[in-house]
């Protein structure tokens, strides 16, 4: 049974039809003894970073995330739900992340290096580039997935990389260490290819 973490800045809605679509066993929650008892978490989120860790905090769900991935148990964050998965956030100011994952969320700048202007935020299919093998990504092609963000992650570490896009700078598509996993796009969203990543996720829970 997959736990989907209900703190007011998911989009409950299309992700529960997702699993609804894969025959996936889910319930929604805020409640962090009722989330502790599912078989994996699944973190949405849509909205600023500071807010968001405001709310996990508030409603004790953030130490409850750290402690159900301590636990061994299949963690995915999606959108926002990834970028909380990270050390910190430099959107609006500096916050604290879940510190799940090496890295910063920090702001597209929106000029190359070449001085050329580009589009924030982030909106549209664009195409996944498999870095590190996953469960996740088992048996899956790569194709084009949707994004909508105007922050990235950014971290020196490698290994957490496990598809990345190219958007004027590399961004982490979906990370994952250990039974840490997240995705920036909208694999709901994302036509065939986002469903056999959110259906790889679901049987890790099983």
């Amino acid at each position: 049974m997959i736990g989907i973490v209900d703190y007011g800045m998911g989009n409950l809605f299309s992700v529960s039809k997702a699993l609804e679509r894969l025959d996936a066993a889910y319930f929604i929650s805020e409640k962090s003894e009722e989330l502790q008892s599912a078989d994996a978490l699944l973190v949405p989120g849509v909205g600023a970073f500071p807010d968001a860790m405001e709310r996990l905090n508030e409603l004790g769900i953030a130490e409850m995330i750290r402690e159900f991935a301590n636990t061994g148990k299949p963690v995915l964050g999606i959108c926002l739900g990834m970028q909380l998965l990270f050390e910190e956030s430099k959107e609006n100011r500096v916050t604290k992340g879940l510190g799940l994952l090496p890295g910063t969320v920090e702001r597209f700048p929106g000029i190359s290096l070449t001085g050329e202007a580009y589009k924030v935020p982030h909106m549209g299919w664009n195409l996944l580039r498999f870095e590190n093998g996953s469960a996740l990504t088992d048996n899956v092609e790569s194709g084009h997935v949707y994004f909508v963000h105007s922050y990235y992650v950014k971290t020196d570490d490698k290994d957490v990389l496990i598809a990345v896009s190219d958007y004027d700078v590399e961004v982490p598509a979906v990370v994952g260490r250990n039974n840490v996993f997240g995705m920036q796009f909208h694999p709901e969203k994302s036509s065939r290819l986002g469903m056999e990543l959110l259906r790889n996720f679901t049987r890790l829970a099983q």
